[in-house]
Order: structure tokens, then sequence, then C-alpha cells
């Protein structure tokens, strides 16, 4: 089994979401359950990104990924970065994010996702989210997280290539068990947030942040449910006072 992962920019103006959007994509959420995967949500909201995940069997990764996609075309009110998928690497465009990591068969499905966001595609984002990539790779608890960023062409099973021009990573983490989900999360939050200009935001809040910043959101997606964990780490980072 795996987790997988598609984040894409459809929304009509460059900083949030709409209401409108958000309940449309929610809507379709049921059409990749009934193609068989076994959980799926709109997990993360950032900015003007959205990020559909689903846990699916192996043998249908290819399908659900293109009913994500199809999701997304269907419901977006700006094809955005849908248009950058091509079915060959030479009309691969600024499109679409992927992300995937593996589950062990004997476990409940859970995960960490971070999305990321930002306004001007800043170049230092795919170091930002390698970190927390890094962070949580050989943790005790998780299972296995996505591949690295890096500048390429990259192929999208089921859907098709995206170029290296794709400027707001997804990244996912598989988890062993419940209580490993705040260390893996803490780590990956923490990795991320200690590079410049990188902010954490609530899921679905505008990304009203000085232009040259990047923003995150970070979602739990816990056997169907998720948990906003921008709420959760905000509180647990008060400095208690004397």
């Amino acid at each position: 089994m795996k987790i997988t992962a598609i984040g894409a920019d459809i929304s009509n103006n460059d900083t949030s979401c709409s209401k409108n959007l958000i309940k449309n994509l929610e809507g379709q959420i049921h059409a990749l359950i009934d193609m068989g995967a076994e959980k799926a949500a709109l997990t993360n909201i950032t900015g003007d990104d959205v990020v559909i995940s689903a846990f699916v069997e192996d043998d249908l990764l290819e399908e659900i990924n293109r009913g994500i996609v199809d999701i997304l075309i269907d419901k977006s009110e700006d094809l955005g970065d849908v248009k950058g998928i091509s079915p060959t690497p030479e009309g691969a465009g600024e499109g679409i994010s992927y992300a995937e990591a593996k589950i062990r068969q004997d476990r409940f499905p859970d995960a960490v996702i971070l999305a990321f966001d930002t306004y001007g595609g800043e170049g230092f984002v795919g170091n930002v989210a390698n970190s927390a990539i890094r962070a949580a790779s050989g943790m005790a608890g998780v299972t296995d997280v996505s591949a690295e960023i890096k500048p390429r062409i990259n192929k999208i099973p089921g859907v098709g290539y995206v170029s290296d021009k794709t400027d707001d990573p997804v990244v996912v983490a598989s988890i062993e068990d419940l209580e490993s989900v705040g260390s893996a999360a803490s780590a990956m939050l923490g990795a991320a947030l200690g590079n410049k200009n990188v902010y954490l935001v609530k899921r679905g809040a505008p990304s009203y942040v000085i232009p040259g910043s990047v923003i995150v959101s970070a979602t739990a997606f816990m056997n169907g449910n998720i948990i906003d964990l921008a709420v959760p780490f905000e509180e647990r980072t008060r400095i208690l006072r004397i």
C-alpha cells in the first residue's frame, strides 16, 4: 500500500482558495473511494494550493492518481498547474506536485503531509522541502518518506510529466504508530521552519506574508481523519514563563 498526494494551484487568485472551491473539491472525494482508494481527503490547503491525498493499494496507484487529477481539472477555477501536465517529457510545463510513500501492510494508514506555497516561485523552496524530507528519513516510527525534490522533469504515475519549473512541492511521510506522528511532524516542521523566510500557516489560511517568503501547512492524515497540525504545534511551541 502507498499514500499518494497531488498538489495544484487551481484557484482564481494568487493568495487563497475560495470556500466554494474547497467545498466543490471535498464533494468529489467520494469518487476516489468508489474507485478503490482505502481513504482519501482534501488534506492540505496552503495559500492558493490544494492537496488531495489517498491511501491506495499499489496496483491502483495509477488509476487513483488519474482520478485525483480529473477532480482537480473538473472543479478548478483556473486550470493553472494542471495545464503543465504532458504525455511526453518534451511537452512538460510547470505543473502539479506529487509525492508518494510506502505503507506497511500491517499498520493503520497514517501519514504526515507538508505542502508548500510560493508567491513568485521562490527558488529556495526545494531546499526547504528537502530539509523536511531529510529530517524524517531514518526516524524511528517512520516507514517511508517521499523522494527529495530535484530540478528535473518528473513522471507522475498514471498522469504524465511535469517540468522542473513546478514550484510548490508536497512532502509525505508514512508513520508506523500513533505515538510517532508527533515526533515525525515536529522534526519535519522544525527542519522546514529553520530555513529563512518560511512560515507555518493553518489549513485554509491565505498567504498574507511578505513576498519572497514560503508558507507551509502540515496535516496528519490518520486512518482517513485530518488533523491540522498547525493548531497543536502553535500551542506546543509556546514558551512557558516563570
